[in-house]
């Protein structure tokens, strides 16, 4: 195994230090943000989870020779993972109701309350906004997360085929998927009246139980072993379809998501994927 450590700074300290914890072989430069210790020692994880988390950097023991290319789908999350909001929060914010919602929504990705109640009681704020909201939410405040097109381009070279599956809306889920050129995306429809949104949406809903479903039935379509697969995400719901996958990376995500996950990316970017599986 190799210990894979990426950050914006990695002192050479830290470093020497980290490589004396692990017993290693060789310091090898990955890239700008990332080096690899060679034969290293899984059994200082601990050790190595304390050291790292003292000079905020990410890390994780990595089998030796593993690619990206030896993957065959890799499927993501979208709010707060591939982009940098939750677009539910950001479109009560225009009635005047973001505080609120947004509570609502850290307790979901927590898991303290049911996701899909939780999605109907936060749309409700939405009702008699007018339907051009959703453009400007995506104009002006919808941003990809760094590393995202740099990540997804690597998948698709590598042959892998992507996937976004989202608790948020098809609205913005379509424009990312033809933005980064995805090859599915699902998420979930707003209801739109007389060019108002009514506040509710419709079936089928694409909560936890709707992630998981289109991850295996591509694994099914596909053919492929779950050690193939990597999902991607930050919240609760998306422990589904992370624990089908043979690899789960949780990205700037909740406790209970990172507790689960096979590496947790909380000071890299997306393009953090890149340094631990090589393209």
């Amino acid at each position: 195994m190799n210990l894979v450590v990426q950050g914006e700074e990695i002192p050479t300290p830290v470093l020497k230090a980290l490589h004396g914890i692990v017993r290693g072989s060789t310091i090898e430069r990955v890239s700008d943000d990332a080096f690899r210790i060679t034969r290293a020692d899984q059994s200082a994880h601990t050790q190595v989870a304390a050291h790292c988390a003292a000079a905020k950097l990410d890390w994780g023991f990595v089998e030796e020779g593993r690619r990206l290319s030896d993957f065959a789908l890799l499927a993501m999350d979208m709010d707060s993972t591939l982009i940098s909001i939750e677009v539910v929060d950001e479109i009560a914010d225009f009635a005047g109701r973001k505080a609120e919602v947004a509570a609502v929504t850290a307790s979901a990705m927590r898991g303290e309350i049911d996701w899909l109640e939780s999605l109907h009681r936060r749309v409700k704020a939405f009702a008699g906004l007018d339907a051009s909201t959703l453009e400007r939410v995506y104009e002006e405040r919808l941003r990809l997360n760094k590393g995202a097109e740099r990540l997804v381009s690597a998948a698709k070279k590598n042959g892998l085929r992507t996937l976004l599956v989202s608790g948020g809306f098809t609205f913005f889920t379509d424009r990312v998927r033809e933005r980064l050129g995805i090859d599915e995306a699902h998420s979930n429809n707003l209801v739109v009246k007389d060019g108002k949104l009514a506040g509710a949406v419709v079936a089928p809903f694409v909560d936890a139980k709707g992630k998981v479903g289109h991850v295996e039935r591509l694994i099914r379509e596909m053919g492929i072993p779950r050690d193939r697969v990597i999902a991607i995400g930050d919240g609760a719901n998306d422990l589904p379809m992370m624990r089908v996958s043979g690899t789960s990376v949780a990205y700037h995500a909740k406790p209970v998501v990172k507790a689960e996950a096979s590496y947790a990316l909380d000071h890299s970017g997306l393009d953090g994927v890149l340094n631990l599986f090589p393209a």
